[in-house]
């Protein structure tokens, strides 16, 4: 059984950084990730189950943890050495309990919510938010009974989705998968559930215009959210930026009015919303910004095209950065984050919420299944590579959207995966 594993190596660590100069990805073989021989393990305790991955996707957070350049914010509620992966659907080899409760037979397919949460943690009483439902928000990520690990993936005792030696995963992180899914769709369903929860923190209302920077997985999974789940109650005009060709091909497709490369954003916002320009910025803006980069220059950009009053909803996940933020003081601009997933209430916000018309709430993860089938967001996986390609396969999803891919995968169910 093989591993990818991750360890503490401060001079691999560095030599990674300095490789990743020439390209994200590009220090895997020399940096603190390695190819090893590994056991499954243990189970922790009551209601755990194994999960053989079958594909394990690469994310941005997994890029920048490779290339040294994650936020040292990061390193208390992580713990080494850890086998990275957290989007991952895999087989129940003994069976096992869905989170909603259903028995899953041996041999059932099932989808990974990462996120260590109270439940698996065997803490009780549960903080509020996981009493809540709301287990991105979850207070108690390095306690309880495993090791740190704010999600399977960064967690020394669950095991991760970059491995045939299998992870563990708690009965509150799983989620079946329906039979009519493809392993692709299937694999695509966790940053899907980011983009669901990011389209619903943006408070939208009706007639809004609303921007979305970058078109990566999760800046295409934002707009497929937006256009399925918002626009039905709150009617949206959605400008996007995307850098490379097929990116705007997909954006459109996946319901964005207008598509342009980055350095035009701005312009088309102005476009939209008849905004005049002081001192390189629009005096108005839009509503609403979604910024699925995460870098310096996009939240500058960000900040320079929202309104007085606006939001700016971060996506995708930042490091240490240098931002001017004169302009979020002077013209007041909400600043969010967008993490994970919990319990959405997506009929109560904008003038629904205003009339007091609320919902009970639906899992993040029951939406984006459905928003994967309705947008078809599994042909977005574009590559896929076994594990002991993983040099090439993380070279690979580091250069994704300049190599015309938008999600690359491990995949753990034959030896040559599949590429495209």
């Amino acid at each position: 059984m093989k591993a990818l594993v991750f360890e503490r190596n401060l001079p691999r660590f560095a030599a990674s950084r300095v490789a990743s100069i020439f390209g994200s990805g590009r220090g895997a073989g020399i940096g603190p990730l390695q190819l090893l021989d590994a056991d499954p393990p243990d189970l922790p305790g009551a209601h755990w189950h194994r999960l053989d991955p079958l594909l394990s996707g690469i994310c941005g957070s997994d890029l920048a943890t490779l290339d040294g350049r994650s936020s040292r914010y990061f390193e208390d509620i992580v713990s080494f050495p850890f086998v990275p992966g957290h989007e991952v659907v895999g087989v129940l080899p003994d069976g096992g309990t869905a989170r909603d409760g259903s028995v899953l037979a041996p041999g059932s397919r099932a989808v990974l919510e990462p996120v260590l949460g109270c439940a698996p943690r065997a803490i009780e009483p549960h903080c509020p938010a996981c009493a809540a439902g709301a287990t991105n928000d979850c207070a108690n990520l390095a306690f309880g009974a495993l090791a740190p690990g704010l999600q399977t993936g960064f967690c020394t005792d669950t095991g991760g989705g970059w491995s045939t030696a299998g992870l563990v995963a708690h009965a509150s992180q799983l989620t079946a998968v329906p039979d009519d899914f493809s392993d692709e769709a299937a694999v695509i369903v966790e940053p899907a559930a980011c983009g669901v929860h990011a389209a619903l923190a943006g408070g939208i209302t009706p007639g809004d215009t609303v921007a979305v920077l970058g078109a990566g997985t999760l800046g295409l999974a934002t707009v497929a959210a937006l256009h399925h789940l918002v626009r039905p109650t709150s009617p949206c005009t959605v400008v996007v930026g995307a850098r490379y060709p097929h990116q705007r091909q997909l954006a459109e497709r996946l319901g964005a009015d207008t598509v342009v490369p980055p350095a035009q954003l701005a312009r088309a916002v102005r476009h939209a919303t008849g905004s005049l320009v002081v001192a390189g910025r629009l005096a108005g803006g839009a509503d609403v910004v979604f910024d699925c980069v995460g870098s310096a220059e996009s939240l500058t950009q960000a900040l320079a095209m929202v309104r007085p009053r606006g939001r700016v909803v971060l996506v995708g996940m930042p490091g240490k950065v240098s931002v001017d933020l004169a302009p979020l003081w002077h013209r007041e601009i909400a600043l969010v984050g967008a993490y994970t997933y919990g319990v959405e209430h997506h009929g109560a916000h904008g003038d629904r919420a205003a009339h007091g018309d609320t919902d009970d709430g639906r899992r993040t993860f029951d939406l984006a299944l459905d928003l994967v089938r309705d947008a078809d967001l599994g042909s977005l996986v574009s590559a896929t590579y076994p594990l002991d390609r993983y040099e090439e396969a993380i070279a690979h999803a580091g250069s994704a959207g300049r190599r015309g891919a938008v999600k690359v995968a491990f995949d753990l169910r034959n030896r040559k995966g599949r590429t495209r």
